[in-house]
C-alpha cells in the first residue's frame, strides 16, 4: 500500500492514525536494539499526535497530505525543542530554537516525527561509523554498514521501522546508504529543497532529500518538501509547482538513456555490480528505451576537486563551533583561546578534524589558487559536460557505489579507501543535478545493489517516471535480517 493510499484510509476512518503509529513503534521496539538507527525517539509524543489527528478526523476537520504518517529525521536537520546533535560530542546537548523549513512543511501536512536518526558526525563519512554516539547496522546484514552519512535514516526505512525518512546528501549521503540498504533515495536538484535549518557541511553541495521503500512514496514526499523558501536564498525562484507522482505509470518507450563508459569501465567496480547494471540496461531496452554508451571523461577526475571544495566549505562552516555561545566546552582551560582549542579538540571526531585541516590548508595563502580555485574551475567544466550530455539523453544511468556493503570496521582505518567509494556520487553534487538511487539487483550473497538514475536540473519527474517502470519490471524483494 502506498503512503497516499494509507493517508486516504486514515482520513476515511478505515484505519486509525494511532494504530498506524503504534504498529511502527512496536517494530522499532523489536528491531532498534539490533539496528541502532535512532539517536532520539519521541514515542509518546508521536502517539499523542496520532490521537489528535484521529480526533480531528472525527470532527470532520481538514488534514494534510501526510496525516498520521510517521517519519524519521536525520539528526542534522533542526527540530524546535528537540535535540539536534549531528551525531557529534560538539552538539550533544544542542536544542534548536526553530524548525528547519522542511520540518515546518512536514508538520503542516500533519506528518508525525517519530525520532532523529544516527549519521556520520556532521555528515562526514560513508558508513555511519564516524558517529560519536553509536554504529548503525545494515538491516539486510547486521554485520555490515548501512552506508553514510545518512545511514540511520536509510536503516530505519530499510528495517521497516518507518515508512519515510529525510536525509541530506553532500556527495552521495542519501544515494549510497539507500543502495546499501535496498531502498529508494533521491538527491534533488540543488535549490529545489530548502536548506534552511540544515546544519551546513558543504553549503554549495548539501541537499535534503527523501528515503522510502518505493518510487511512488519517494515522489510523494518530494512533492511536500520541495519549493522556494524566503529563508534560503539558494532555493530556485519562480519554479512551477510540479507533481512528481503525475507521470508515474506513463510509457517510457523512446526515452534516451546514456551510459557513461567511464562508469562501467572503472577498474574498482565490483564485477557483480557491473553485471547487475548491465542486466538493468537490458531491462530498460525491453521497456522500449533507447540505450547508448557515451563518454563523460571529466567524471573520472571529480574525486579530488570534490574533497577540496567540500572540505574548504566544511572548514568555514564549522568555524562557528567555538564553544563560546553554544556547543561542547572543555572543563579545564586557562584562557579563551585555550578553551576554544581544547573544546574543538575534544568535541570533534577524527574525520571532522581531518576535513577541517584539509579545507583550511586548501584555503590558505599560497595554496588557494593551486587547489581551491582550480577545483572550482573543474566544477564549471563538469557542469558544462553534464549539460551537453543532457541535450542528447533524458537520463544517465550507472552504479551508485563501486563496492557492495562492507563489513563494520573494514574500512574505517583507511580514509582514502572510504573516499574512493564515493566515486560515482560526488560528481552529481558538483554538477548540482538530481539523481536517484533505487534497488537494481542482488549480489550472490543477497546484498542489495543500487543503480543511479541521473537527470538534468529540475527533471526529477522524468527520473521518477523511468525509475517507476524499472521498479515494476525488476520486482525486487530483499530478505531483511531483522
Amino acid at each position: 500500500m502506498s503512503i497516499k493510499e494509507l493517508v486516504a484510509k486514515i482520513k476515511n476512518c478505515e484505519v486509525k492514525s494511532y494504530d498506524v503509529v503504534k504498529s511502527y513503534i512496536d517494530t522499532i521496539d523489536k528491531k532498534e536494539d539490533k539496528i541502532d538507527a535512532f539517536l532520539l525517539l519521541q514515542k509518546s509524543e508521536a502517539l499523542e499526535k496520532a490521537k489528535e489527528i484521529d480526533e480531528k478526523i472525527a470532527k470532520g476537520e481538514k488534514l494534510g497530505q501526510l496525516a498520521g504518517i510517521p517519519i524519521a529525521i536525520k539528526d542534522n536537520i533542526c527540530t524546535h525543542g528537540v535535540k539536534t546533535t549531528c551525531a557529534s560530542k560538539m552538539l550533544e546537548d544542542f536544542v534548536p530554537p526553530y524548525d528547519a523549513t522542511v520540518i515546518k512543511k512536514l508538520l503542516d501536512e500533519d506528518a508525525i516525527i517519530i525520532g532523529k536518526t544516527n549519521m556520520d558526525e556532521f555528515a562526514m563519512g560513508s558508513s555511519t561509523e564516524n558517529s560519536a554516539m553509536k554504529v548503525t547496522k545494515n538491516p539486510i546484514d547486521i554485520t555490515r554498514v548501512p552506508g553514510g552519512s545518512s545511514g540511520g535514516s536509510a536503516a530505519a526505512v530499510g528495517a521497516e521501522m518507518v515508512p519515510l525518512a529525510l536525509g541530506s546528501d553532500t556527495g552521495g549521503s542519501i544515494r549510497q546508504p539507500a543502495s546499501f540498504c535496498g531502498i529508494v533515495g533521491m538527491k534533488p536538484t540543488y535549490g529545489l529543497v530548502s536548506r534552511f535549518g540544515l546544519v551546513a557541511f558543504g553549503s554549495s553541495l548539501d541537499q535534503i532529500g527523501p528515503f522510502s521503500m518505493n518510487i511512488e512514496d519517494n515522489a510523494y514526499l518530494l512533492n511536500i518538501i520541495a519549493g522556494e523558501d524566503d529563508y534560503d536564498c539558494t532555493t530556485a525562484k519562480g519554479l512551477e509547482k510540479v507533481d512528481y507522482t503525475k507521470k508515474l505509470g506513463e510509457d517510457i518507450a523512446g526515452m534516451k538513456i546514456g551510459i557513461p563508459k567511464e562508469f562501467i569501465e572503472e577498474k574498482g567496480l565490483d564485477p557483480e555490480i557491473k553485471n547487475i547494471v548491465l542486466k538493468d540496461i537490458e531491462a530498460l531496452k525491453e521497456l522500449g528505451c533507447e540505450v547508448e554508451e557515451f563518454s563523460l571523461p571529466s567524471t573520472k577526475d571529480g574525486l579530488a576537486p570534490y574533497y577540496i571544495i567540500s572540505s574548504a566549505e566544511a572548514s568555514s562552516n564549522l568555524a562557528r563551533f567555538n564553544s563560546v555561545s553554544y556547543g561542547y566546552r572543555a572543563k579545564d582551560y586557562t584562557s579563551v583561546d585555550d578553551m576554544i582549542e581544547k573544546s574543538r579538540s575534544e568535541g570533534f571526531g577524527s574525520e571532522v578534524k581531518r576535513r577541517i585541516m584539509l579545507g583550511t590548508y586548501a584555503l590558505s595563502s599560497g595554496y588557494y589558487d593551486a587547489y581551491y580555485n582550480k577545483a572550482q574551475k573543474f566544477r564549471s567544466k563538469l557542469k558544462a559536460d553534464f549539460k551537453r550530455a543532457f541535450e542528447k539523453y533524458d537520463i544517465i544511468l550507472g552504479p551508485v557505489s563501486p563496492i557492495l556493503p562492507f563489513k563494520i570496521g573494514e574500512r574505517c582505518e583507511d580514509p582514502t579507501a572510504m573516499y574512493l567509494a564515493d566515486i560515482y556520487t560526488i560528481n552529481i553534487n558538483l554538477a548540482t543535478v538530481p539523481a536517484l538511487s533505487m534497488p537494481g539487483g542482488k549480489s550472490k550473497d543477497g546484498l542489495p545493489v543500487g543503480i543511479q538514475l541521473i537527470g538534468d536540473t529540475f527533471s526529477e519527474d522524468k527520473i521518477y517516471k523511468v525509475a517507476y517502470q524499472l521498479e515494476k519490471k525488476l520486482g525486487l524483494q530483499f530478505d531483511r535480517e531483522v
